[in-house]
């Protein structure tokens, strides 16, 4: 596990420059008016910058990164969405179609601005962007009242909204909420407590020179944690980075959080030099937003992010060891980590079962890419040079009929008459 995930930085001379998902250059030199949004939709290039049933071969392709024109059709499938939606027909336009609670209404009303202020969908209060964030957010309460409204929903919608419709967003949104991370967004957010509890007993265990220092200055989890975990990373990491997160987190479940949570320590925190440049909370604070850019490149922070010794059977383990030290008098419900779904294969067996129970055979969920046309040859035009049309039309005919010939009017030639 040491090797795996060791305290020392790799270097940047082995860091690999990936400037493909950083937006053209060409594109973001004109004056602001005209300026251009980038191939994931931000103006001025934002998504690079640092802002404010899974089968072996699925899981090693969403490893690979999801190509963009398939995120909208794979996401779905992943989280079981698309069977939710196909099991509640029209609720969720039953849900946009009602009046909200004007509490949530209020405060959703508030957050819409703030997320992702820089694309293109979200600049205007009046476009489908920040419309169709309103509706999903608000559906969200009417659907599951006890749990109301929590701001770090606004931008894991936001990122949804960005690749699929309304409707498809929402029941995502309800399935990360439920499936994936249950208890996270609640009044109390109970699981969150736990988690963080969990993150620091793998970091004392896999880092322990980065968890004595964060101990000696006084940084505790949740002053960092919450902001990672409930936000899927959407506010601290660079766009494209954020997508591939996403990718596998919909495949392998909440263990890739904490890897991804393991890896930014390391980044930040791994080297004495690092450490000693932070002898304060403030600068421990400052060091782990303030990764270079270069090593939180999609591909480069990935495999780092891959290479963390930790499967889902220690994350389980190490759960049940937190949760046995949780005092018993705590205020607000207790965690209940055993509704969390380990990724797309385990969502994927509960709704086979759930079809089962119900007396419907479960379809088998499938991507069918229609591979492109073959292109037909080019028609050959027909040789006609030193040939008259009238000669043609003499040969398409065969040769003359013997007999009389056919009367004509007096003045007027063949074709005159044939057209």
């Amino acid at each position: 596990m040491a090797r795996a995930l060791g305290e020392e930085l790799v270097p940047s001379s082995e860091l690999q420059d990936d400037s493909s998902s950083l937006g053209s250059d060409s594109e973001l030199s004109g004056p602001g008016p005209y300026r251009q949004a980038d191939r994931y939709g931000f103006i001025g290039s934002s998504s690079a910058e640092l802002p404010g049933f899974a089968r072996p071969q699925v899981k090693i392709q969403c490893r690979k990164g999801i190509p963009s024109s398939l995120r909208a059709r794979c996401w779905p499938l992943l989280c079981g969405a698309q069977v939710c939606q196909k099991n509640s027909p029209g609720t969720y336009q039953e849900l946009v179609a009602s009046p909200g609670d004007p509490q949530w209404m209020e405060t959703i009303g508030r957050d819409l601005h703030r997320q992702f202020p820089l694309h293109e969908m979200f600049v205007s209060p009046q476009g489908h962007g920040q419309q169709g964030l309103l509706e999903v957010l608000k559906a969200y309460t009417l659907y599951r009242p006890e749990q109301g409204y929590c701001q770090a929903q606004g931008p894991v919608a936001a990122v949804l909204l960005m690749h699929l419709p309304p409707e498809e967003a929402f029941w995502c949104l309800v399935q990360i909420c439920e499936v994936y991370l249950p208890g996270y967004y609640g009044p109390h957010m109970e699981a969150v407590q736990l988690d963080a509890d969990v993150f620091m007993a793998l970091l004392r265990r896999l880092l322990p020179r980065v968890h004595k220092h964060l101990q000696q200055v006084g940084v505790g989890p949740l002053l960092y944690l919450p902001e990672w975990f409930l936000c899927l990373f959407t506010r601290s990491l660079p766009f494209p980075t954020v997508l591939r997160i996403w990718d596998t987190f919909l495949s392998e479940g909440a263990k890739v959080l904490f890897r991804v949570g393991l890896t930014l320590m390391r980044l930040a925190l791994g080297t004495a030099e690092q450490r000693a440049a932070c002898p304060g909370l403030l600068e421990t604070l400052g060091a782990l937003r303030a990764i270079p850019a270069g090593q939180l490149q999609e591909e480069t922070f990935m495999s780092q992010v891959h290479s963390v010794a930790l499967s889902e059977r220690d994350l389980q383990r190490e759960i049940r060891v937190q949760l046995a030290q949780l005092p018993k008098s705590s205020p607000g419900p207790a965690p209940q980590p055993q509704t969390r779904l380990s990724g797309a294969q385990a969502i994927f067996e509960s709704q086979q079962l759930a079809g089962v129970r119900g007396g419907t055979k479960p379809e088998i969920p499938r991507i069918v890419v229609q591979p492109p046309e073959e292109p037909r040859p080019p028609r050959r035009k027909p040789q006609t040079r030193g040939k008259t049309f009238h000669g043609l039309l003499t040969r398409a005919r065969g040769p003359p009929i013997e007999g009389a010939p056919r009367s004509h009017r007096g003045s007027t030639s063949f074709l005159d008459t044939r057209f």
